[in-house]
């Protein structure tokens, strides 16, 4: 299981879960981050952390919010699990129903 970034999140980007995440698997797109599922470790620490109330465990995903627990995983299509958010930085898009909600 894994740990999912919604839709508070957008604009937002605060970070806290980046920093506090031990494993490096929160990513930056333009509008909102995404944990990528294949290098989450459920540690939790994340979630507590975000100002905005904005990240749920996967099995604990609102049902107005399910539709990000796909979001965030297929955000990973184009660039896989590099092993660590670090490695490529700022990714500079976003999952195309982010890009469609802005406008």
């Amino acid at each position: 299981m894994t740990y999912v970034v919604t839709d508070e999140c957008v604009d937002v980007q605060d970070r806290s879960c980046v920093e506090e995440c031990p494993v490096d698997c929160i990513y930056e797109g333009d509008r909102m981050m995404y944990i990528n599922p294949d290098e989450c470790v459920d540690c939790g620490r994340c979630e507590p952390v975000c100002p905005v109330t904005s990240i749920f465990h996967l099995d604990d995903l609102p049902a107005d919010r399910a539709r990000f627990g796909p979001i965030n995983a297929e955000f990973f299509t184009e660039i896989g699990t590099p092993g660590g958010a670090r490695k490529i930085g700022r990714v500079g898009h976003d999952h195309p129903a982010i890009v469609e909600s802005a406008g």
